[in-house]
């Protein structure tokens, strides 16, 4: 919190007491002369001594006075003695008075504003004496916060400057800051961290979240096309009556510490660490399942009707985020359809530059429609969405970004970077199609470029930032909203899909292929089926 200090100066001519001067007349020329000051206590004692005294107008100019105090009291506050013609100057502290009788005598006004000078200059005094010690107080309190301290309120004000919701989940952000600094212990570095973790607890909002030193730098890593984990990508499964039972294996990367251990895709995690999946969501789990290289994790699986325990040991694992392949569907002569199908597992450094050299492997062996995979595609960079959409879009609005007060920027595409957005084209989603991925398909839904199939995404309709804080660790800030090119606000709604796929409806590459060219299998798809509305 700021304090606006207003700074008072005393002019050098200022003096705390009032001077009447007394005035000598001449013919010519007027003259000033200083009177003695009185104190305030003296003029009053002095004036109850004084006789009552009026100047009549008569032709010898007697004055006619009157003793009792009585008189003194209806005269001195009904008539003043002297009528002082008030032109009066500030000059130096000096007041310059034209008076018409021959007695110094002061009126109830002057005595009036003698005493509430006195009183005023006192204030002054106090006024100036508080503000001094007010910032001493401060000082002291700014130069007395610890490292501990100073780290908190980084933290706090990297929030108060970034975050989207500007009434901070309806609290004074302030008010929470100061409390913190004075009833949270911040002894140790983990102390300190619990407490950013209980602010940013307030805000109720998942996204926003601290990332401790080597969350961090696994994050920044794993944007960058590599990770230190074990090599998975998981994503929500479906079991048989509809609800999730876990977290399922989406694929493991090979040569990949999980790929070593036999865990196939299609497996069930039902434990990290002896924590269970059952309610765990894929951002928490996949913070458990990256770490330090060389260290471990425990996870329980289930393959088929099989529980395994194991206990992986963690590598930095390079990440390709595109995976390809030809499916020749059966028919006739030279019009058999050729679908190209490119699975997207998530939007890091390598994503756009990957998709494109997909799309032109796949036109080299004549494809004639493609199928975009999003499932399970959890996100990453926006900038990298961004360029995606571009490569399909021939033109139009790709998202708007908004705040509370509106749209506030719009990203859209000219058409001067495409590269495939003719052929027909189809996208795969489900529950674990999640941020830049879900920027992308409703992107390609409402300018009508794609037809999606699946479920509705997961419904995360909001951008972060991450910020790093000085001793390494960093902060995941949610920084504003989007809406897809119909204005539409997916947050916890989600992508809603053109057509459904059959629950049995395989993840991975090979099992894509065999779903299309084998209509006696359970998953099934009529290949022209997936490019028509």
């Amino acid at each position: 919190m700021e304090l606006l200090l207003a700074s008072s100066a005393t002019s050098p001519g200022f003096s705390s007491h009032f001077t009447i001067s007394k005035i000598i007349r001449s013919p010519t020329i007027s003259q000033v002369q200083t009177w003695k000051s009185l104190h305030v206590r003296t003029l009053e004692a002095r004036l109850q001594n004084f006789l009552l005294c009026t100047r009549t107008k008569t032709s010898n100019s007697t004055r006619r006075c009157n003793n009792s105090n009585e008189g003194l009291k209806k005269g001195f506050l009904l008539h003043p003695v002297c009528k002082l013609n008030k032109n009066i100057f500030s000059l130096s502290g000096w007041f310059h008075m034209k008076h018409t009788c021959s007695h110094k005598v002061m009126s109830c006004s002057d005595r009036f504003k003698q005493r509430f000078s006195v009183l005023f200059v006192q204030l002054v005094v106090a006024v100036l004496l508080i503000t001094s010690v007010s910032v001493a107080v401060s000082e002291t309190s700014s130069l007395a916060l610890s490292e501990e301290n100073q780290l908190f309120l980084e933290a706090w004000r990297t929030i108060d400057r970034a975050y989207i919701d500007k009434t901070f989940n309806g609290q004074s952000w302030f008010r929470y800051r100061e409390n913190a600094l004075q009833n949270e212990p911040m002894n140790n570095r983990e102390e300190t961290y619990m407490a950013i973790r209980k602010m940013l607890a307030t805000l109720d909002d998942p996204f926003t979240r601290f990332l401790e030193p080597e969350k961090f730098k696994s994050l920044q890593s794993g944007t960058r096309g590599a990770l230190t984990g074990i090599g998975l990508s998981i994503g929500y499964p479906t079991g048989s009556n509809g609800s999730a039972e876990g977290l399922v294996v989406i694929s493991a990367s090979p040569g990949g510490p999980a790929n070593k251990a036999g865990i196939l895709s299609g497996d069930i995690i039902l434990a990290i660490d002896d924590t269970s999946t059952e309610s765990m969501g894929i951002y928490d789990a996949a913070e458990r399942l990256q770490g330090p290289e060389g260290s471990s994790v425990e996870l329980t699986i289930r393959s088929g009707p099989e529980i395994k325990h194991l206990a992986l040991t963690r590598e930095k694992v390079s990440l390709n985020p595109v995976k390809s392949r030809l499916c020749e569907i059966p028919g006739s002569g030279k019009d058999s359809p050729r679908i190209g199908y490119i699975k997207l597992t998530s939007f890091n450094q390598n994503a756009s530059g990957a998709v494109r050299e997909a799309i032109d492997t796949l036109r080299s062996n004549s494809v004639n429609a493609y199928v975009l995979d999003l499932r399970d595609n959890s996100g990453g960079l926006f900038p990298e969405g961004i360029e995606i959409a571009k490569i399909w879009l021939d033109k139009g609005v790709i998202v708007y970004i908004c705040d509370n007060k509106g749209v506030r920027d719009i990203y859209d595409t000219d058409g001067s970077d495409a590269l495939a957005a003719s052929e027909p084209l189809a996208v795969l989603v489900n529950k674990g199609t999640a941020s830049a991925s879900e920027i992308l398909a409703g992107a390609l839904k409402d300018n009508k470029r794609a037809v999606l199939f699946g479920e509705p995404t997961f419904g995360k309709g909001k951008i972060q930032s991450v910020f790093q804080l000085s001793d390494g660790s960093g902060l995941a800030v949610t920084v504003a909203r989007y809406e897809t090119p119909t204005h539409t606000d997916i947050d916890k709604v989600g992508v809603t899909p053109d057509q459904p796929l059959p629950k049995s409806f395989p993840k991975d590459v090979d099992g894509f292929c065999g779903c299309l060219e084998d209509p006696a299998s359970t998953c099934y798809v009529n290949g022209l089926q997936l490019f028509s509305r």
